[in-house]
C-alpha cells in the first residue's frame, strides 16, 4: 500500500502540506482532487522522489515500481509499437540478452513465460488501438506524429509497463472522447494501484472507487466515486457551517460579557476568565470550498432561423478534400456535440462554420447579422504572456472604462488581482477563462467550443455548464468530457468517413459502441429505427410545447388569484353563501382546465422527445 505519514512541504515559503496523512490500499483506483494550485502535481513529484519532504514519510512496499507520464515520447525513427514494447524494460533486457549457457537460457525462457512476454506485442497493439492508433499507424516512426499524439504514445507505454503504482496527471487532456472512454474502462480493470489527478467527473465516477481530497494542506480519503464524495463533502460543509455559527454565537456572548465588565472591580475576575476562554477557543473554519463563480456569457439578440445552412458542401485545405456531402442546418437554439475520432474532421468542420475555412464546392448561407465566437485550446497558448487580462480587453474595447473592463473580467472569475497580473503568471484555468471571455465578448449568436474544459477544475466546469444552459445562442461542442456533453448537448453529429451526419443514438449508445469496437464508431446496426422527424416537424413540436407551457402558466396565475379570493374569511359569512358557491364553481372549472392543460403539456413533451430520438 501507499502510505503518506505526517508529510510537510512548502514551495517558496508557501506551505502545501502540513502534517498530511493518508493510506492508499493496494489495488485501489483513487482520484486525487482539489482546487488548482493546492499541490496535487507536487504530491506526485514527492511520491516519485523528485522532491524531498521537509518532514514525514512516504512509503511503498519494497521493490514496488512507480510509473507515470512525465512528458511526450521523443521524436525518433522508432515505431510506435516498438516504443511501447521498450517500456517493459525487463522484457526488453531478457529478449536482448545473448548467452550460450543452457542454464541461463532456461532461466530466461522461464522468466519470459512468467511475465507473459510472448503476448506482449498483442497487448501493446491493443493499448495503442484503444488510444486511437490503427495498425498501419502503429508501425510508423514517432517522428511522424505531433506532440499531442506522442503524449498518447507515452501514455500507452506506461499502461503497457503496468507499474505497481500508476500516477496519471490529467491524462484525458490530450485524448478525444473515444480515447477517454477507452481509458476509463482500461483503468477500471487495471491490475494494480492507480492514483489519478483529474477534473473529468465522468472518469472520476466510472474509473475510480475512492477519492483523495487535498484541501487546507491536508489529505482526506473518501470511499466511493466522485458523486458520492461530493455528497459527503456537502454534508461535512453544512455541519462545519452549523458548528461555526454556534461557536460564533458563544464567542459573541463571552466577548459581550468581557466588554461590559472587564473594568468593574467586582466582575474583573470573571471577565478575565472569559478572556482566557476566548483565547483558548479554536475557531471552527468551514473547509475552503472553491467559489462556484458563474461564467456570465453576454446574450445575443434573436435571429430568424436558420443561422447557418450548408447544401452539398465540400471543404478542406487547398485542393485536399476533408469533408464532403455536407448538408447541415443550425438554428439559434441548437446545442450540437460533434462526435468522432481525432483526425476525422471535427476541427475542420469547426473552422468552416466559424468562417476560418471556405467551401471548395457547394453552398453555405449564413444570417447577415450572424456573430460567431470561437474557442480552441490553442488560443489559450496564443494569449500575450507579457500582458495583463485587462490589457487584452483594452485592445478589444478601447472606449470602455477600466471599471467596465474589470466588471467583464469579474464575470469570468478573474478578480482585481488577476486582472493586473501578467498572463504568463496566471494558472491554466485562469487563462482558459480569459480566452472564453474574449471568445464571447461580442455576444455571439453561435459559440464554437473545441475542448473548453482542459485546465478547468470541476467547479469551473460546472460553472461552464450553467453558463451554456443560460446562453441563448447556438453551441457547437467538441469535448472529451462526457459529463459536459450529457448536460449540454441535445443534438449529436457524427464526423466520420469524410462526412457529417446526425447520430441516431444517444451518448450512452455511442459509448457502448466505442467499447464494443473502438475502431468503428458507427451508427446503430442492431435493428432499424423509425425515420427521424424532419427539422421543420421538430420546430413545430417545440413551438407547440412552448404554447402549452404558456397556457399552463396563465391558468396557474388564474388559479392562484381564485385561491387568494377563497382564502378571504369574509366570503364565508352566512350572507354570502351564494357568492361562495359561485367562486367554488369557478375554482373547480379552473382546476379542470389546469389538469387538461398539464396533460396537453406532457403529451407535447413526449411527442418532442420521441421525434428527437427518432
Amino acid at each position: 500500500m501507499l502510505r503518506l505519514n505526517d508529510i510537510r512541504f512548502a514551495i517558496e515559503g508557501r506551505p502545501l502540506f502540513e502534517g498530511a496523512s493518508a493510506v492508499i490500499p493496494t489495488g485501489h483506483k483513487v482520484g486525487l482532487v482539489g482546487r488548482n494550485g493546492t499541490g496535487k502535481t507536487t504530491l506526485f513529484k514527492l511520491i516519485r522522489g523528485e522532491l524531498a519532504l521537509e518532514s514525514g514519510e512516504i512509503s511503498l512496499p519494497t521493490g514496488a515500481r512507480i510509473g507515470g507520464v512525465a512528458q511526450e515520447v521523443p521524436s525518433s525513427d522508432v515505431s510506435l509499437i516498438d516504443t511501447v514494447l521498450a517500456a517493459d524494460t525487463e522484457r526488453a533486457a531478457l529478449m536482448a540478452e545473448e548467452t550460450d549457457d543452457p542454464a541461463r537460457i532456461a532461466e530466461i525462457q522461464t522468466r519470459l513465460a512468467d511475465i507473459d512476454a510472448w503476448s506482449a506485442e498483442a497487448r501493446a497493439a491493443t493499448i495503442l488501438k484503444g488510444l486511437g492508433f490503427d495498425e498501419p499507424e502503429q508501425h510508423k516512426p514517432c517522428s511522424a506524429f505531433s506532440g499531442g499524439w506522442r503524449m498518447r504514445v507515452a501514455l500507452a507505454a506506461v499502461l503497457f509497463a503496468q507499474p505497481d503504482l500508476l500516477l496519471l496527471d490529467e491524462p484525458t487532456n490530450y485524448l478525444d472522447l473515444e480515447g477517454a472512454v477507452w481509458l476509463e474502462t482500461y483503468l477500471a480493470r487495471y491490475p494494480h494501484t492507480v492514483l489519478i489527478i483529474s477534473h473529468d467527473r465522468g472518469l472520476l465516477n466510472r474509473a475510480v472507487g475512492a477519492i483523495l481530497h487535498l484541501e487546507d494542506r491536508q489529505l482526506t480519503f473518501y470511499q466511493g466515486p466522485y458523486d458520492q464524495f461530493a455528497r459527503q463533502r456537502q454534508e461535512k460543509l453544512a455541519h462545519a457551517q452549523a458548528m461555526s455559527k454556534k461557536q460564533e454565537a458563544r464567542r459573541a456572548h463571552l466577548q459581550s460579557y468581557v466588554d461590559r465588565f472587564r473594568y468593574k472591580a467586582d466582575k474583573a475576575k470573571q471577565a478575565q476568565s472569559r478572556l482566557k476562554a476566548l483565547a483558548k477557543m479554536q475557531p471552527i473554519t468551514t473547509p475552503q470550498e472553491a467559489a462556484l463563480r458563474r461564467l456570465e456569457f453576454p446574450q445575443p439578440e434573436e435571429l430568424s432561423p436558420p443561422i447557418i445552412a450548408v447544401e452539398g458542401g465540400i471543404t478542406g485545405y487547398g485542393e485536399v478534400e476533408i469533408l464532403r456531402r455536407l448538408n447541415l442546418r443550425i438554428d439559434q437554439d441548437d446545442r450540437i456535440a460533434l462526435l468522432g475520432k481525432n483526425g476525422q474532421g471535427k476541427s475542420t468542420l469547426s473552422k468552416l462554420l466559424s468562417g476560418r475555412l471556405p467551401l471548395i464546392a457547394g453552398k453555405m448561407v449564413t444570417s447577415s447579422k450572424l456573430r460567431i465566437g470561437y474557442f480552441a485550446q490553442h488560443q489559450v497558448d496564443e494569449l500575450h504572456v507579457d500582458e495583463t487580462p485587462i490589457d487584452h480587453l483594452r485592445r478589444l474595447r478601447p472606449a470602455e472604462t477600466p471599471a467596465k473592463l474589470r466588471a467583464r473580467l469579474s464575470g469570468f472569475g478573474l478578480g482585481a488581482e488577476q486582472s493586473e497580473t501578467e498572463v504568463g503568471r496566471l494558472s491554466g484555468g485562469q487563462k482558459a477563462r480569459l480566452s472564453l471571455l474574449i471568445a464571447t465578448i461580442d455576444a455571439p449568436h453561435l459559440l464554437i467550443l473545441d475542448e473548453p474544459t482542459n485546465h478547468l477544475d470541476i467547479e469551473s466546469r460546472e460553472a461552464l455548464v450553467e453558463a451554456l444552459t443560460a446562453y441563448t445562442g447556438a453551441v457547437i461542442l467538441v469535448t472529451h468530457d462526457m459529463h459536459l456533453l450529457e448536460l449540454v448537448a441535445d443534438r449529436l453529429w457524427l464526423v466520420n468517413a469524410g462526412t457529417v451526419a446526425p447520430y441516431d443514438g444517444d451518448l450512452q449508445t455511442y459509448r457502448d459502441h466505442l467499447l464494443a469496437n473502438p475502431s468503428k464508431p458507427k451508427k446503430e446496426q442492431e435493428k432499424p429505427k423509425a425515420k427521424k422527424a424532419s427539422r421543420e416537424a421538430i420546430q413545430a413540436l417545440r413551438s407547440e410545447l412552448r404554447k402549452c407551457e404558456a397556457r399552463v402558466e396563465k391558468i396557474e396565475e388564474m388559479r392562484a388569484k381564485l385561491a387568494e379570493k377563497l382564502a378571504d374569511p369574509a366570503l364565508y359569512e352566512d350572507s354570502r353563501v351564494g357568492e361562495l358557491e359561485t367562486w367554488n364553481r369557478k375554482y373547480a372549472e379552473i382546476m379542470d382546465g389546469l389538469n387538461r392543460a398539464e396533460t396537453l403539456w406532457m403529451n407535447a413533451q413526449e411527442k418532442l422527445e420521441a421525434a428527437q430520438a427518432g
